[in-house]
């Protein structure tokens, strides 16, 4: 399978998770809109999801991957299984101690990191520590559930592993669906989906724990024992548990700053989830298939098909991103209105949550070429580099979140934050092309050029269809507005690839490839 056909298995099971993840979102924006409880869910969600982040996806993954494919070229299956079952031991360990410590403490956790200014309104701290309580376990069950997808991508089965976060948005809408209609209390409606989010976890990891027996891997339980194998595991994971939960990081510290401002939290996380759609897709199936493919050609010393990884995966992910990025800051507010408005989401969010949109649309290339760039130094065991990088990234989001917040409001959190997802980018890119481990050819430079005057003269089509139809497109009946944005985005999308493909911006026969693998 080529590596664009193995982006696009995993692109296609993160849409998949993204659409449900739209109508998830789109049924809370009804029911609770931008009020105390969805502050208090989104807040509480976040900090089991951070921890996710830091200590399961972007440390184990990062970290796992590369010693876990040593051991299965160096030892086979025999000796993968005999790591990775001293790995989960360990695992467990950690995560049992570190949730019984979480639920301990989250009245102060909650006070001091997730949302310190919500102690100034009782009711809906306590509705956050109750909440964060109940949705802790979803961190230990996602942690394994990472481990796993480790395995299942190191053996080159990605789709599996792609697929289960859809469980999570299944689970979701069904509890949303059976509260909305029994017409009950915001606060239980809060609950409910704190207590749908653990049970998706569960259901998770039991899909992968099918997955990995079903391809004949199995991993059993011991005694943690800090063997030297897991002891390199954790030298490496903890520069990349800081790398790889930059982005819940930077938001995290947004949320800290804006916590006092009632309805700002909301807002944030539904200009994230239409911005999650294309990272998600294009910038995780990316960040997926590297790592290991990396992992692979420099295990094999080939340095040709390591250079050809980046270069495909460059071209991929900004023929795709940028031309998104575009579409986010010319017609923000209707994509907004068409997806939320409606119930307690009125116009006035609407407006606002289309400039928050429009802002983080300017860091989404940037956030892509970090999925792109820091598989290049754990392919290699570099884990420091993408860390300090990550301190600057912070230091950047912190200081931009603080200037601009009090001046432009909410927007400014996401400037600070497209910012410093640049600057994380310029610096990783800087490094590996310094140390001649990454040199873009000419080809791809010129691909790139044109992948930019590609999206630039979309933008300028989109910008004279809001002139034109930016009234039609805001308000009306809900069909119309959904077959107009079809058509415009259908518009779009045919200036833009007519450009590209004209221009050999992009190779019309990869993508026609794909078209095929599609209809298979």
């Amino acid at each position: 399978m080529s590596l664009l056909r193995k982006f696009a298995s995993v692109g296609s099971a993160t849409m998949a998770s993204r659409v449900l993840g739209f109508v998830r979102e789109a049924l809370i924006a009804y029911t609770l809109g931008a009020g105390p409880v969805s502050d208090a869910f989104y807040a509480a969600f976040r900090f089991p999801n951070l921890f996710r982040r830091l200590f399961a996806e972007g440390a184990f993954n990062s970290a796992f991957i590369p010693l876990f494919a040593k051991e299965l070229e160096g030892g086979g299956a025999t000796a993968a299984e005999i790591f990775a079952r001293q790995v989960l031991s360990v695992l467990l360990f950690v995560l049992i101690a570190l949730s019984a410590f979480a639920m301990i403490f989250m009245p102060v956790l909650v006070s001091t990191i997730i949302a310190p200014k919500f102690t100034e309104i009782p009711e809906k701290f306590e509705l956050t520590v109750f909440l964060t309580r109940i949705m802790f376990p979803y961190l230990a069950a996602m942690s394994l559930v990472a481990m796993l997808s480790g395995v299942l991508n190191s053996y080159r089965h990605y789709f599996l592993a792609a697929i289960s976060p859809v469980l999570l948005n299944i689970v979701l809408v069904g509890v949303l669906i059976a509260v909305v209609s029994q017409g009950v209390d915001e606060r239980t409606v809060g609950v409910s989906m704190a207590v749908g989010v653990t049970v998706s976890g569960i259901l998770q990891l039991a899909l992968l724990v099918y997955g990995v027996r079903k391809i004949g891997f199995h991993i059993r339980i011991g005694m943690p024992r800090l063997t030297l194998p897991v002891r390199r595991l954790l030298w490496l994971a903890l520069p990349a548990a800081i790398t790889g939960g930059i982005t819940q990081l930077n938001l995290l510290i947004g949320q800290i700053i804006i916590s006092g401002d009632n309805g700002a939290i909301a807002i944030v996380n539904f200009a994230d989830r239409i911005l999650q759609l294309p990272l998600g897709v294009i910038g995780i199936a990316i960040g997926v298939v590297l790592l290991p493919e990396l992992s692979r050609a420099l295990k094999e010393g080939n340095t040709q098909s390591v250079q050809d990884l980046q270069n495909n995966s460059l071209e991929f992910g900004l023929g795709l991103t940028v031309p998104a990025a575009v579409a986010f800051a010319i017609i923000p507010a209707p994509i907004v209105a068409l997806l939320f408005e409606r119930g307690e989401f009125g116009r006035e969010t609407t407006l606002i949550t289309a400039t928050v949109l429009a802002a983080f649309a300017g860091g989404l290339p940037a956030f892509v070429l970090n999925k792109i760039f820091t598989p290049s130094f754990y392919a290699r065991e570099d884990m420091r580099s993408p860390m300090w990088f990550a301190g600057v990234n912070a230091a950047i989001n912190v200081a931009g979140s603080l200037i601009l917040f009090p001046i432009i409001g909410v927007m400014g959190i996401a400037i600070a934050t497209s910012l410093a997802g640049w600057a994380n980018a310029l610096l990783l890119g800087g490094l590996l092309y310094r140390d001649n481990q990454f040199r873009p050819t000419t080809q791809t430079l010129k691909r790139v050029a044109l992948i930019v005057a590609g999206s630039a003269w979309m933008g300028v089509c989109l910008y004279f269809v809001m002139v034109l139809m930016g009234p039609l497109l805001m308000d009306g009946s809900l069909l119309p507005r959904i077959a107009l944005m079809i058509a415009v985005i259908a518009g779009g999308a045919l200036v833009y690839f007519a450009f590209v493909l004209a221009t050999g911006a992009m190779d019309r026969h990869q993508l026609m490839s794909l078209v095929r693998r599609r209809q298979e």
